[in-house]
């Protein structure tokens, strides 16, 4: 069975919300629920790509503490701004 865009989206979104760090929760869940919908297709795969990478490898990533693979750059800096501007904030 084929899943649907809306349940694709609907698990992405989970998966962004249970990460496993708290921080990351935030992050991901608040950037997912604000973006998800909007992304085309090529951007949906490499987020769901993002998403299967360790909590312990994306963290340093979005705070700037390691380097970013090339492959993730632009969608962790677009992360790290939303990030900025909505975690924090509360």
């Amino acid at each position: 069975m084929t899943e649907t865009p809306e349940a694709r989206l609907k698990r992405m979104t989970m998966r962004s919300w249970r990460r496993g760090i708290k921080e990351m929760d935030l992050i991901f869940g608040r950037w997912s629920e604000a973006h998800l919908a909007g992304l085309d297709a090529e951007k949906l795969e490499l987020y769901e790509a993002l998403l299967a990478e360790a909590d312990q490898d994306i963290y340093p990533w979005i705070t700037a503490a390691m380097p970013v693979p090339q492959r993730y750059a632009a969608l962790i800096d677009e992360i790290r701004v939303f990030a900025r501007a909505n975690v924090s904030a509360g």
